[in-house]
């Protein structure tokens, strides 16, 4: 995982990174033409009294960040992902990109401290979901939703009561873990292995009871995630999608035709529950999160098997005992006590 010296980074984009962190935003963004920009609360707000960036302004200040692998891959792709810590600052994860020509940066605030589900407010499924011996768990939600620190809080908390090996694949890795009760192995894509697909298939040869990945972004790292959470793993993964039945109908269209009713049994099998969020503007300032939560029962198995993810909502709406609710249930209970 990548970590810089603050030394070694640019001291004007140091300072726009301490201000993006002191005034409380989630991102920072900087672009040719533009003045520096951060996101609270959900809007775009220049910082400092900064004029427009330049070119110039923008290469120097991405190539400060980059180490040779990542400024390699930056030359060849015109992008690249990493994360790095600034001592006394932060922790940032970062895209370095190119737009029209030009360079650009994309940096998102990664809190310090990883947060409790309690204090994420996050349905009891998700403390529920963890005691789960082996299956799948999907965090699913739009970019930006907080998918990562609510992953976080649930990795943090197996950590802290099972002693066990968890495996992480990430790209970046964001929230750093330490060992607690259980081993944390933390692998960063293009750092500590070639693709989310190679550090899938080794997973099997390095005996984790718990594995983290990030998106399951195409057929083949859905398959080998399956897989592992049919053989004994209990497997954390996201997809970019609104809801639950919006996830799982992603995991069973990207195989052909003739493979889909297999990859529902599949699915029907592994599968232990799906947690899905949005962020929401708070009247107490900030922004909060509202979770839908469903959890993997006998009648959710019997809709997977027979594709008929339609009518899950309905299984949510009525599983209250289960510890499902809705995001409309949610978005109640947020109104009530804001």
């Amino acid at each position: 995982m990548s970590s810089c010296l603050t030394s070694a980074i640019d001291a004007e984009l140091v300072t726009l990174l301490r201000l993006t962190v002191e005034g409380g935003a989630s991102d920072l963004h900087l672009t040719v033409g533009r003045p520096p920009t951060v996101r609270r609360s959900g809007n775009l707000i220049p910082i400092g009294d900064r004029d427009d960036l330049s070119p110039g302004d923008l290469d120097r200040m991405v190539t400060s960040l980059l180490d040779p692998t990542k400024a390699s891959e930056y030359e060849h792709s015109r992008q690249t992902d990493f994360s790095f810590g600034l001592e006394g600052v932060g922790r940032f994860r970062a895209n370095a990109f190119h737009q029209r020509g030009f360079p650009a940066l994309a940096l998102r605030v990664v809190p310090h401290r990883v947060r409790s589900l309690e204090e994420l407010s996050a349905p009891s499924a998700c403390s529920q979901l963890l005691n789960a011996p082996y299956g799948l768990v999907l965090v699913v939600g739009p970019t930006g939703s907080g998918k990562s620190t609510t992953l976080a809080a649930m990795i943090d908390r197996i950590n802290e009561e099972r002693p066990c090996h968890i495996l992480t694949i990430e790209d970046p890795v964001e929230f750093v873990h330490t060992h607690k009760s259980a081993i944390v192995n933390q692998r960063e894509v293009g750092t500590d292995v070639n693709s989310f697909e190679d550090g899938l298939r080794s997973a099997l040869r390095e005996d984790p009871d718990v594995i983290l990945l990030g998106e399951m972004r195409d057929l083949e790292s859905i398959a080998i995630t399956l897989t592992l959470a049919e053989t004994g793993h209990l497997v954390f993964a996201t997809l970019h999608t609104n809801d639950a039945s919006q996830a799982l109908d992603r995991i069973v269209d990207v195989f052909p035709a003739e493979r889909r009713d297999q990859i529902q049994i599949q699915l029907a099998g592994s599968l232990q529950g799906v947690i899905s969020q949005r962020l929401i503007a708070s009247q107490l300032g900030g922004r909060v999160a509202a979770y839908e939560a469903l959890v993997a029962n006998d009648a959710v198995r019997n809709l997977l098997r027979e594709g008929k993810t339609r009518q899950l909502r309905n299984v949510i709406g009525t599983g209250q005992a289960e510890g499902m609710q809705t995001l409309e249930m949610d978005l109640a209970r947020l109104a009530s006590v804001r």
